[in-house]
């Protein structure tokens, strides 16, 4: 594409250094993957910053330089005239809009929802993908899980495992139209929201789940991941507030003048949609739906019953997309289960193993509970410290799981440069001594699976909790793969 910087809507440039039109091919901020005619942003990351990259990227033949060092892109720009040297004062928000101009304003032709919350991010932004595609809206999603369109998972470079960066997301965006999509659903996390990872979308409608204590290890204060989450409903059209949530439903409500629906369990909170009169079976639940003066019952092959407020939110994205609540009733009986949340795999003699990557004590302490409901004989809990997040929350993890299952299983997820020992131990400060349950401590989360199931026996539950985000563990650095899934399959079939 032929880009001349300075026409870039909402890309204000400090200081322009040589051509001032160049024909750029892609836009790229890690110099791995910069080719002939790249636009390279040197944006500063938490481990190291792109203006380092900088003769690598010219090396390997980038078109253009985008950074916030004016005296050091002026040095380069003298050795090198025939490329472009962009100073602007904020990186990411310049990739940003320079992302939305290169990929043609692919945004504007989908309805956007983004899900933001510390726990049922991942439920809710998938219920609303499944939802959306079982009404005939053809919807992407990008989250947790993956990258998919609306038939289904297809392969994307890694870059996050949340919220990918705004250049990712608007390529993605453009794949989604050019497939015959017309809506996306997305996971926008508050770290996402303070790196200007999606400046520049206005979303259709922005959906809150809850917040509680999460990310201390990039935020520093509760405060500051309150107020990040909290961008995005000043980027929003219309918004699904749970009124459950005392952290941030109250300052949603206050601040958007837009529209807005609100869903609760309980009827004395005045919400919109309110929820109850639950009842859970083999097959999935049950559950009364009041909306508009008018009761309606859901019927859905969904497990947990914290899982009815993440789909009511869902639904309440639709009916603000134009659905009907009639037309959404008749397609919820064929909602599928979200990959890693309340999952039911079903085991030999009566075993089941449910898959719920809770990482939070509070998602924990939740899941354990509605696991706890179900019929069983022993309840086997995996739980996880992981190495990429607050060591501060490792201990509440075993407190949030003490005394709720038979068996704790104690490892690790995405270690990264961390100790697994070290993880693990700081896990176990959490629980009492002498424990109120039998602990098995594992240094891998291979080892950590083959154990749960191990413990188990005839009509036993096994839980699989914590991290295990995008097929992978990461390791020094690297992603080595990793599926709960194969390690099951392949235990069972060796034990026939």
């Amino acid at each position: 594409m032929n880009m001349q910087f300075d026409h870039i809507p909402d890309f204000p440039i400090t200081e322009q250094f040589g051509p001032a039109e160049q024909t750029i091919s892609s836009l790229v901020y890690n110099s791995n993957d910069v080719s002939n005619g790249a636009a390279f942003f040197c944006v500063a990351g938490e481990n190291t910053d792109g203006h380092l990259y900088i003769p690598e990227a010219i090396e390997k033949g980038a078109a253009a330089i985008i950074g916030s060092d004016a005296e050091l892109l002026a040095q380069y720009a003298k050795q090198h005239n025939s490329i472009s040297f962009i100073v602007v004062a904020d990186v990411r928000r310049a990739l940003a809009y320079a992302s939305i101009f290169f990929f043609e304003d692919a945004k504007d032709r989908l309805i956007k929802v983004g899900v933001t919350g510390t726990n049922g991010k991942t439920t809710t932004a998938t219920y609303v993908y499944n939802l959306f595609n079982l009404l005939g809206i053809r919807s992407g999603f990008i989250g947790t899980t993956g990258v998919f369109n609306s038939d289904g998972k297809f392969p994307y470079k890694k870059s996050t495992p949340t919220t990918p960066i705004s250049s990712d997301i608007h390529q993605i965006f453009s794949q989604l139209v050019s497939h015959g999509d017309t809506a996306v659903s997305m996971e926008v996390s508050s770290i996402a929201l303070d790196q200007k990872r999606v400046e520049g979308i206005d979303f259709d409608v922005a959906i809150h789940t809850n917040i509680s204590e999460e990310h201390l290890e990039y935020h520093k204060t509760f405060e500051h991941y309150l107020n990040s989450k909290l961008l995005l409903f000043a980027q929003a059209k219309s918004a699904v507030v749970n009124l459950d949530d005392d952290g941030m439903a109250e300052q949603i409500l206050a601040a958007v003048n837009y529209p807005s629906l609100s869903y609760s369990r309980s009827a004395d909170t005045g919400a919109d949609l309110v929820w109850g009169n639950l009842d859970s079976s083999g097959s999935g639940m049950r559950f009364d739906l009041r909306y508009g003066n008018q009761m309606y019952q859901v019927e859905v092959p969904l497990f947990g019953e914290y899982n009815a407020g993440n789909l009511t939110a869902a639904i309440a994205a639709a009916l603000l997309s134009g659905a009907t609540m009639e037309e959404i009733l008749r397609v919820l009986p064929r909602m599928p289960q979200v990959e890693g949340r309340f999952q039911v795999i079903p085991g030999p003699e009566g075993r089941k193993i449910i898959l719920d990557y809770a990482h939070t004590p509070v998602a924990l302490d939740l899941v354990m509970r509605e696991v706890g409901k179900l019929p069983h004989n022993r309840l086997i809990a995996l739980i996880a410290g992981i190495g990429i997040r607050d060591f501060g929350k490792m201990p509440k993890m075993a407190k949030a799981a003490e005394g709720k299952a038979d068996v704790i299983i104690v490892t690790v997820d995405h270690p990264d440069f961390n100790d697994p020992e070290d993880v693990v131990n700081e896990v176990l400060k959490g629980f009492t001594v002498p424990y109120k349950q039998q602990v098995v401590t594992a240094p891998t989360r291979k080892e950590a699976v083959m154990a749960a199931l191990k413990e188990s026996g005839p009509d036993d539950i096994v839980l699989l909790s914590s991290g295990c985000i995008n097929g992978a563990q990461k390791v020094r650095g690297e992603f080595v793969p990793h599926s709960d899934e194969e390690i099951i399959e392949g235990y069972f079939q060796g034990q026939n």
